[in-house]
């Protein structure tokens, strides 16, 4: 896996091996790249329009290491939307309201006081990466916090990338 320097610094920093599946955001070039063996897939994201940071309520991306702790939506027709993590209807397809849609890769931080745990928590946060009704925005910064991919590309992606999955947020 050619994964970049900083995320397997972040991996020795805190003794946490490399899984099968790797997720980096890039938050400059605003895409997500999947690393499996050899391959490396990038897809068009948006972070979030109020940049990047670690506080609760901030509505910010928070940076460093994750993983995949939980996986909602399997099976679920495209355009589903979600709210507090359940189905709603699947009317989200091209809906500007519909802002969480599709499929839900549910982060936790992996990095004790920098995004786990207290008011840093990603998955008190409930930072995802996930679907969006409206995907016209994707390429630019225009989530409350997660990561908005295309239902095209999340599908596959979520089908393929297991629970405990590391994720990799950095600037660039």
């Amino acid at each position: 896996m050619n994964l970049p320097a900083a995320f397997t610094e972040a991996c020795a920093r805190l003794d946490i091996p490399l899984t099968d599946h790797c997720l980096h955001v890039n938050v400059t070039t605003q895409t997500l790249t999947h690393f499996h063996g050899d391959t490396a897939k990038t897809f068009t994201a948006s972070t979030s329009k109020h940049g990047t940071g670690q506080q609760m309520d901030s509505f910010q991306t928070p940076l460093g290491l994750h993983c995949v702790v939980e996986k909602i939506g399997a099976g679920s027709p495209v355009g589903t939307i979600f709210k507090g993590r359940k189905s709603i209807g699947t009317n989200g397809k091209g809906n500007p309201e519909a802002r969480i849609t599709d499929r839900i890769l549910w982060l936790s931080g992996l990095e004790p006081a920098f995004n786990e745990g207290g008011t840093v928590d990603s998955h008190d946060r409930y930072i995802y990466i996930h679907g969006v009704g409206d995907e016209s925005h994707l390429g630019h910064p225009d989530s409350q916090g997660c990561i908005h991919l295309s239902a095209a590309d999340l599908l596959p992606l979520f089908d393929a990338v297991p629970e405990s999955s590391l994720v990799y947020i950095c600037k660039n």
